[in-house]
C-alpha cells in the first residue's frame, strides 16, 4: 500500500461505515464480518477454508511483516472473502519471505482495506455480533453500497464445505524414515495442510476424501480410523456429512473430528448446533479439560458451536466446584495456596473468600447424557463463555474438539489428540 492507494470503505449491515485505503485487489467483495485475534500467522489465516465466505478484520495493529512464502500456506489459494487491517507492512521483512502480503491479495484478487478504526470495529462485532459487510474500493456512495450489503447472503444455512474440498481423494504418506502404521480416511470438510502432515509424522497414512464422500465410500477405504476436519459455514446445512459420520459410528471405527468435524458429530449424536453472536477466531482460547482441570491455549477459528443436552444446568459452577481447585485458585495457576507457587495471583485466580467463579464452566456439563449411540460426554469448554469445545461418546470409540490441535498458527498445547487418536487406532486393532 503507498500514499497512491485508491480510497476505500468498509459497510456493515446496520450501517457502519469505515473509510480508509485500498489494500490488495481493487474491487468489491462481500461476506460475513469477523475479527482475529492472533498476533500472528495472517498466512495461514488467509489460506484456512474455514475463513471462505468472510471478511477479516485483523486486531493486531501491523500486518504484513514476514510477507508471503510457499511453505506456510494451509491450502492451495487464499480463501477470504476480503481483509481488513491497521497498518500493512510497507516492507517485507524476513528470509524466508518471497513476495509481500499486498502483492499475493492483488494476484488472488482480494479486495481489502487499511482503515484506523480496527478497534472500534472489533468491539462494534463483539457488542453485535458478526454481520453482513462489504469491502470495496469502486464504490463512492455507502448508501449504495448497504443495500448490496442487505441482498447478500448470510452464514446461517450456508453449505461451504462442498466449495472448499478437495474434488478428487488423496494421500498423505509418512515421511521418510516414519513406519506406516494406521491407515486413516479423513474427510475434507476444509481441512488445513498441517493437519494431515501432523497425523502422518505419527506413521498414519491418510487417505483425503471429498466432503460428500457416504459412510459407504469412507469404509471401503478400509481405515483404521476416520478422521472429519474442519471447515467453513453452517453444519445444519451439511447433513450429507451427518449421515456419513453416523454409518461411521454404526461401524464402529475410530473416529476423530475438529472443529467443523466436531459440529458434526455433535448433530450425530443428537444435539443441535447454534450460531455464535461473534465466534471464536485467534490463537489464544483457554479451553478445561473436564477430566482434569487442565487449561490449554488453543488456536480456533468457528461461529457455529454445539448445544449443551436441553436437560443440563448451564449455571456456571463456583470455583469450588472445579476438580482440584485450592481456595486461591484453579490448579496450576500461580498464587498464594496455588499450585503455580507463591508469586502474586494472576488473571483468573479468586481471592479467599469470594465465591465468584473464576471458569465459565456450565454446572451440569460434566454429566454424561445418552445418545442413540449410547452414553456420552462433554470433554472440554470455553472459560471465556462456556461454550461446547470437546465431547467424547462412551460406547462407541468416537471423541471430537472444537479447536485446531495443528494449531497453524498457534501454540502447540493440544497437539497431543493426535496421539490419543493413534491410541483410540490401536484399541480398536485388538
Amino acid at each position: 500500500m503507498t500514499d497512491a492507494s485508491p480510497d476505500a470503505m468498509l459497510v456493515l449491515e446496520d450501517g457502519t461505515t469505515l473509510r480508509g485505503k485500498g489494500f490488495g485487489a481493487y474491487g468489491e467483495s462481500f461476506g460475513e464480518m469477523v475479527f482475529n485475534t492472533g498476533m500472528t500467522g495472517y498466512q495461514e489465516t488467509l489460506t484456512d477454508p474455514s475463513y471462505c465466505g468472510q471478511i477479516v478484520a485483523m486486531t493486531a495493529p501491523h500486518i504484513g511483516n514476514t510477507g508471503i512464502n510457499d511453505e506456510d500456506q494451509e491450502s492451495h489459494r487464499i480463501w477470504v472473502s476480503g481483509y481488513v487491517v491497521r497498518e500493512p507492512s510497507r516492507i517485507a521483512s524476513s528470509w524466508r519471505a518471497q513476495r509481500s502480503l499486498e502483492a499475493e491479495l492483488k494476484a488472488q484478487g482480494i479486495t481489502g482495506i487499511s482503515v484506523p478504526g480496527t478497534r472500534a470495529l472489533t468491539m462494534r462485532l463483539r457488542e453485535h455480533g458478526a454481520m453482513r459487510a462489504a469491502v470495496s474500493s469502486v464504490e463512492s456512495s455507502p448508501e449504495r453500497l448497504l443495500e448490496r450489503v442487505l441482498a447478500s447472503p448470510g452464514m446461517t444455512g450456508a453449505d461451504l464445505a462442498r466449495i472448499v474440498t478437495t474434488p478428487h481423494p488423496y494421500t498423505i504418506t509418512p515421511p521418510s524414515g516414519v513406519t506406516t502404521r494406521y491407515r486413516v480416511a479423513a474427510v475434507d470438510l476444509g481441512i488445513k495442510n498441517a493437519t494431515p502432515r501432523n497425523m502422518a509424522d505419527r506413521g498414519m497414512e491418510v487417505r483425503v476424501l471429498p466432503a460428500t464422500s457416504t459412510a459407504k465410500d469412507i469404509l471401503d477405504t478400509d481405515p483404521d480410523g476416520v478422521f472429519f476436519s474442519n471447515g467453513p459455514g453452517d453444519p445444519a446445512a451439511a447433513g450429507y456429512a451427518v449421515a456419513a459420520m453416523r454409518g461411521v459410528l454404526d461401524a464402529r471405527v475410530p473416529l476423530f473430528g475438529i472443529c467443523f468435524g466436531s459440529q458434526i458429530l455433535s448433530r450425530a449424536v443428537g444435539l443441535d448446533t447454534y450460531k455464535l453472536r461473534y465466534g471464536h477466531r485467534g490463537v489464544n482460547q483457554p479451553v478445561m479439560d473436564l477430566a482434569t482441570g487442565r487449561v490449554y491455549i488453543t488456536s480456533h477459528n468457528h461461529g457455529f458451536a454445539a448445544a449443551l443436552p436441553p436437560e443440563v444446568d448451564t449455571a456456571f459452577e463456583r470455583t469450588s466446584d472445579i476438580i482440584g481447585s485450592t481456595p486461591d485458585g484453579p490448579p496450576g495457576v500461580r498464587g498464594p495456596g496455588g499450585t503455580g507457587g507463591g508469586s502474586p495471583p494472576c488473571v483468573g485466580t479468586v481471592p479467599p473468600g469470594d465465591d465468584r467463579g473464576w471458569a465459565h464452566v456450565p454446572a451440569g456439563a460434566r454429566a454424561p447424557f445418552e445418545t442413540p449411540y449410547g452414553a456420552a460426554e462433554i470433554t472440554h469448554v470455553n472459560l471465556n463463555d462456556g461454550v461446547v469445545e470437546g465431547i467424547r461418546l462412551l460406547d462407541r470409540p468416537a471423541f471430537a474438539v472444537q479447536y485446531h490441535p495443528e494449531a497453524a498458527p498457534g501454540p502447540h498445547d493440544a497437539v497431543d489428540l493426535f496421539d490419543q487418536f493413534a491410541a483410540l487406532m490401536d484399541g480398536g486393532k485388538k
